[in-house]
Parts: structure tokens; C-alpha cells; sequence
């Protein structure tokens, strides 16, 4: 009786002493931050900066033969021209010129990217601003895109950018382009940004004040409202602005004066819904599922 009334108070002991468990929540740390497949893809692989280069030698071969041939008509929409009858602006006797987009077309934004995978965080307008006034050193350029404007500008074509970066920061991102070998960027004359021509975000006015002074002959992007701002017409569906890209004079225009820059990291192009997506009479579903 004494052995068993012993072990129970060594038992009750031990219970009394035995640390309490701990929430699973406080013992597991917290997942490292994870670079996004898309990032992964733009930034770091050989597959990205492959095909910015292969779409710069077209541009710049593009550019070499029509400086040669001088074209009669400019890339860039005319007024009143639609999508569904497109119309382009006579060159006349203009200087020939390039336009191209400056984030993620003429250099990558490394540094921003950088903060917002570590953060885990989405487009923010006002880390942006700041990002624009203090990033410039944190910017590499687009494989291929410095030796493809040397090549331009050495054929007497003048080379101008078309951002959405904002008037306010014009010295910053000038300097961050020339500081990415790029360069010269003039505010104005071969540098155009949000607030120099109209209100808002849309490129048409701006594209519209260079041609007054350019016949452009070539456009790069990374984003179909590097062209023409009729594709971001929010009445548009998602279809038929794919189907208006690749249908039509816009389907000839793609390597033909226009060049296009993958970007899966933003953007309007990264949205859709499954019927956005995937045609209803090209679906399917494995047979072998559930069994």
C-alpha cells in the first residue's frame, strides 16, 4: 500500500511540474520571404534576358532599315483613329526619332522589386514616389537595350523615353537612366513623363507633342498602352483586347515598329478570370481525375 500510494504522488508530481505546451503559432517560425515565379522569371533567368535582347536586335534592326528607307508614315497613332480603323501620322519632312517606355522596357526597377518581395506587398503609389526620388542606383538596364540605342543614335535617329513616372522627379529618373547607360535624357526634348502633356496616366498626348517635332519610326514597351492608349479603355473586355492586339494592322505592326518587352510582373496584362483566360471550347479536365 505504501509502494502504491508513493507512485501516485510521484505521478501527481510530475503533472504538476510538466511544462505546459506551447501553441503551435508561437513555436514555428515565420516562412522566409519567397521571391515570386514572376520575379524569379524577369529578374534572374537566362530565358528573360534572352528574349529582351532578341527583341532588341529587331528593334534596332528594325530602326537601321527605316532610317534608310525613310518611311512615309510614323508608328504612332493619328488622332481619331480607332482600333477597329487604325490610322497612322504622316512624317512629312520631321527628324526621325524612337519612343520608348522607361520601367521595365529601358531598365529594370531591381531595387523597388527587391523591397516589394521582401515585404510581401503590391504596388504602392507612395513607396513608388519615393522610390523614384531615391532608387536611381538600384536600376541595371534591359539586356541588349544599351548597345541597340548606341546603334540608333549612331544612325542620326533621335532617342526619346515615354514614362509615367511623374514630372515632379524628372532630374532623378533622368539620371537614372543615363547612370544605366542609356542616355542622354532631357526633360521635355528626349525625356517625356506623367504631367508634361495633359492630366492622368495617358501616353496618346504626349506621343501626340513629339510627333509635332519627330516622325517616329519605332516604339518599345512592355505594355500595349506603350502604343496606343485605345487598349486601355476600361469599357475594352479582356478578350477582345487580346483579340484587337493580335488581329488586323495591329497584328502586323508587332516587330514591324513595335516591339514589345515581356513583363509578367505587372501591369494591365496580369488579370483575368478563368472565362477571360481560357476559351469555353478549348477546355479540359482529365479523364483519369478521381480514379
Amino acid at each position: 500500500m505504501k509502494r502504491l500510494a508513493l507512485l501516485a504522488l510521484t505521478l501527481l508530481a510530475g503533472c504538476a511540474t510538466a511544462p505546459a505546451p506551447t501553441a503551435a503559432s508561437s513555436s514555428t517560425p515565420a516562412a522566409a520571404p519567397q521571391v515570386p515565379a514572376t520575379m524569379q522569371w524577369m529578374y534572374g533567368s537566362g530565358e528573360s534576358g534572352a528574349s529582351s535582347i532578341q527583341a532588341y536586335h529587331a528593334f534596332r534592326d528594325h530602326v537601321l532599315a527605316a532610317a534608310r528607307s525613310r518611311p512615309v508614315e510614323s508608328v504612332v497613332l493619328a488622332e481619331g483613329a480607332t482600333l477597329a480603323a487604325p490610322r497612322f501620322i504622316p512624317c512629312g519632312d520631321r527628324t526621325l526619332a524612337v519612343v520608348l517606355d522607361v520601367d521595365e522596357t529601358a531598365i529594370q526597377n531591381l531595387g523597388y522589386e527587391y523591397d516589394e518581395a521582401l515585404r510581401g506587398r503590391s504596388y504602392d503609389e507612395g513607396i513608388w514616389a519615393r522610390w523614384e526620388q531615391t532608387g536611381g542606383n538600384a536600376v541595371l538596364p534591359m539586356p541588349g537595350a544599351v548597345t541597340a540605342l548606341r546603334a540608333v543614335r549612331a544612325a542620326g535617329v533621335t532617342v526619346i523615353f515615354n514614362s509615367n513616372r511623374v514630372s515632379a522627379y524628372a532630374a532623378q529618373t533622368a539620371a537614372a537612366i543615363e547612370g544605366a547607360g542609356l542616355g542622354p535624357a532631357r526633360h521635355r526634348e528626349t525625356l517625356w513623363l506623367k504631367g508634361d502633356v495633359g492630366a492622368g496616366s495617358a501616353k496618346d498626348p504626349r506621343r501626340a507633342a513629339i510627333s509635332e517635332r519627330h516622325c517616329v519610326i519605332a516604339m518599345a514597351g512592355d505594355q500595349l498602352g506603350d502604343f496606343s492608349d485605345l487598349f486601355n479603355v476600361r469599357e475594352l473586355s479582356l478578350p477582345d483586347r487580346r483579340r484587337a492586339a493580335t488581329s488586323g494592322r495591329f497584328a502586323q505592326m508587332w516587330g514591324n515598329g513595335w516591339f514589345l518587352l515581356s513583363n509578367p510582373v505587372y501591369g494591365p496584362g496580369i488579370r483575368g478570370g478563368f472565362d477571360d483566360v481560357f476559351p469555353a471550347d478549348r477546355r479540359w479536365t482529365d479523364p483519369g481525375a478521381g480514379h
